[in-house]
């Protein structure tokens, strides 16, 4: 039986993928984030006879924990916050597995940067001002950026950027992308989204790491910055435009067909 890897979204449980609730409500082990992790969620594990809190654990004490309990035929869950495949950590857990001969599948979950986006309202691409995101984060002492991935590097095209895991870091955060976004760009600051406690915390860039730090927010922030934030002037879609064709739709002009001279 293979270990199930599920991602729990941000915190809400109604934002839990339909796979990721079945699985929970059928595992016979739960091995979960809980400082990520809301209970809520966790409650999903009626029949679980086994649930474990990997917070305090070390990578080598959480592999021993699925393969005793995959070793007994357990059922095993092994979950997530967020989306799978940002700041998981997950591959090296699969790594260990792949090297046990224990097979696993994954289920993602709604990752933090769409849940901002429908927080706030709002779309992080827009026509004529961005049709990128960024995805990225700061160095802190337990990761490092390699080379090329430098908020200055990135932040050079004016993109949307939806930075992890730096609210600590917001001094040098707004510092490195004033020059490239200017001091007055729209900023969000969004924590522990899908929680009851949640906070959202719109701002001036120049203004934001004040703001975050009179809430007393020190960490599951999400942090989007960009000008699609606050845009009000930018072009309609070519998708719905009536003088568009597609496979789908024939054009309709909106005047007629000037002829040639």
């Amino acid at each position: 039986m293979p270990v199930h890897f599920v991602g729990s979204g941000p915190g809400d449980p109604e934002l839990l993928t339909i796979r990721g609730r079945d699985l929970l409500r059928t595992a016979d082990a739960v091995i979960y984030a809980g400082s990520l992790v809301p209970q809520t969620i966790v409650a999903e594990a009626k029949k679980a006879r086994e649930i474990i809190d990997s917070a305090p654990l070390s990578l080598e004490t959480i592999i021993n924990h699925i393969n005793r309990l995959h070793q007994a035929g357990c059922k095993i869950v092994r979950l997530h916050s967020g989306d799978l495949s940002l700041y998981s950590a997950v591959a090296e857990q699969i790594r260990h597995l792949s090297r046990l001969r224990i097979p696993y599948d994954m289920t993602p979950g709604v990752p933090a940067y769409a849940a901002a986006a429908s927080a706030l309202g709002q779309e992080l691409t827009l026509p004529g001002v961005t049709q990128s995101v960024i995805l990225t984060r700061t160095a802190t002492r337990s990761s490092t950026m390699p080379p090329g991935e430098s908020l200055n590097e990135l932040a050079s095209g004016g993109s949307t950027m939806a930075i992890h895991l730096s609210a600590t870091n917001l001094a040098k955060l707004v510092a490195a992308l004033i020059p490239h976004y200017g001091a007055a760009c729209p900023s969000a600051a969004l924590y522990r989204l899908g929680w009851p406690d949640a906070q959202i915390i719109r701002a001036p860039l120049d203004q934001l790491r004040a703001k975050v730090k009179a809430a007393k927010i020190t960490r599951t922030a999400l942090i989007l910055v960009g000008p699609a934030l606050a845009a009000d002037h930018f072009s309609d879609s070519r998708l719905y435009d009536a003088d568009h064709h597609h496979l789908f739709r024939d054009a309709t002009r909106k005047t007629p067909r000037q002829k040639r001279s």
